[in-house]
């Protein structure tokens, strides 16, 4: 689209359209938006380009550009690329800091480059070989020439072409960028985990599905996923100890422990929480390890949560039972009991057996061993047998 707006000669140029064009961009409009509304001086012209590659130039080029012109060229291209430009040829009025003749190039109301003059110096400078590159996919180009060209100059050639971004390499922000793997492709990528990783619905980060780990053994050891390495982000794992009621668990936290905190906020990111029963402990977080936890239940949920961020590597624990204490069983009169120990807890066994010669005798009935069992409430199944020499045995 070219648009042309013409109105009385002025004697003077105007403030710069770029220099308006600047406070304009910050109110949402782009500079062709100003000349619309007639905020600019006569003979301005506006381009605005939406082809993947294409050629600026000064007007007449080769031949020498005209004085008294401003032009505008507004290029954009789809999401997912950027904007290269490099001049062919350059050949403008010099002046002290490019103050007669100039190009300017932009993006997002900031200025990337002024040239003019035909070669560098302290004052004025020249594009060379220099590429310049947008930020995003959107860069401006502007021309202006004042009253005078006495000297012929030829003006300038530039090519402009849209090339597709790597955000996998050139990802700056951590909030777009992919937890494992990320893939490019023309004008976008995605991201991929791990195996044993679930992509969040966020599309970059990585998640674990660890919410059916359940322990049923007296003891064990189990942590966050990954220990010692980073735990996944965006995770909500539970861990379950389920025992036979009469034994009471013992948790045992190890004394690695980095869960991401807040300095006055307690634990509002990642945490661990543990329920036991009706009790509650933590949340947990920071670096701080919560040591030895006597839960007085059986039965024990360990929650850990974590947002989208954070570099921590978590946490690791062990736990342990213990049932209620039965009294140590009278070894029968001739008789042995194995294991012996200083006390025996909840389901402990206990074998009754006679010396050589003897029996044990149960309900009327012979027998060579015998086993009672520590039950949850502190008591023995039974009470051991007596043991009778069989000879007195038989007799009877």
């Amino acid at each position: 689209m070219r648009v042309f707006i013409r109105s009385e000669e002025m004697s003077t140029m105007s403030r710069s359209l770029w220099d308006v064009g600047h406070i304009c961009s910050m109110m949402g409009f782009l500079p062709f938006q100003l000349v619309l509304l007639s905020m600019v001086h006569a003979g301005v012209q506006v381009f605005s380009l939406h082809e993947m590659y294409g050629t600026i130039s000064s007007p007449n080029f080769p031949e020498p550009y005209p004085k008294e012109t401003e032009m505008f060229w507004n290029i954009s291209v789809p999401d997912g690329f950027r904007i290269r430009l490099y001049f062919l040829h350059f050949d403008l009025e010099p002046s002290y800091l490019c103050e007669y003749d100039y190009v300017k190039v932009a993006a997002d109301g900031e200025e990337l480059a002024v040239f003019c003059g035909h070669e560098d110096s302290d004052t004025e400078h020249v594009p060379g070989e220099q590429v310049i590159s947008s930020p995003r996919s959107s860069l401006s180009v502007s021309f202006r020439s004042d009253f005078s060209n006495e000297e012929r100059f030829l003006g300038f050639q530039s090519h402009y072409s849209a090339v597709d971004v790597d955000e996998c390499r050139d990802m700056n922000d951590e909030n777009l960028a992919c937890d494992h793997f990320c893939h490019n492709y023309i004008s976008g990528y995605y991201c991929s985990c791990r195996y044993g990783y679930l992509l969040h619905s966020d599309n970059r980060t990585c998640r674990v599905e660890c919410s059916d780990n359940v322990f049923t053994e007296r003891s064990g050891v189990f942590s966050s996923s990954n220990f010692p390495k980073l735990y996944p982000k965006s995770s909500d794992c539970q861990y379950r100890i389920e025992l036979e009621d009469g034994f009471l668990v013992t948790l045992e936290f190890d004394d690695t422990f980095d869960i991401e905190d807040h300095p006055d906020v307690l634990c509002p990111y990642d945490f661990v929480k543990i329920q036991a029963g009706a009790k509650e402990y933590g949340p947990f977080c920071g670096n701080r390890s919560p040591g030895r936890i006597q839960t007085e239940s059986n039965k024990v949920l360990v929650v850990f949560h974590s947002d989208n961020s954070g570099e921590n590597i978590g946490w690791k624990m062990s736990y342990t039972s213990s049932g209620s204490l039965c009294q140590a069983p009278v070894k029968p009169l001739n008789g042995h009991l194995d294991p012996v120990q200083i006390q025996y807890s909840f389901k402990d066994h206990v074998l009754v057996s006679c010396e050589p010669g003897y029996r044990l005798i149960q309900d009327g009935e012979d027998l060579e061993h015998y086993e009672i069992k520590c039950q949850k409430d502190g008591s023995w199944s039974s009470s051991a047998p007596p043991c009778e020499k069989m000879e007195s045995r038989r007799n009877s």
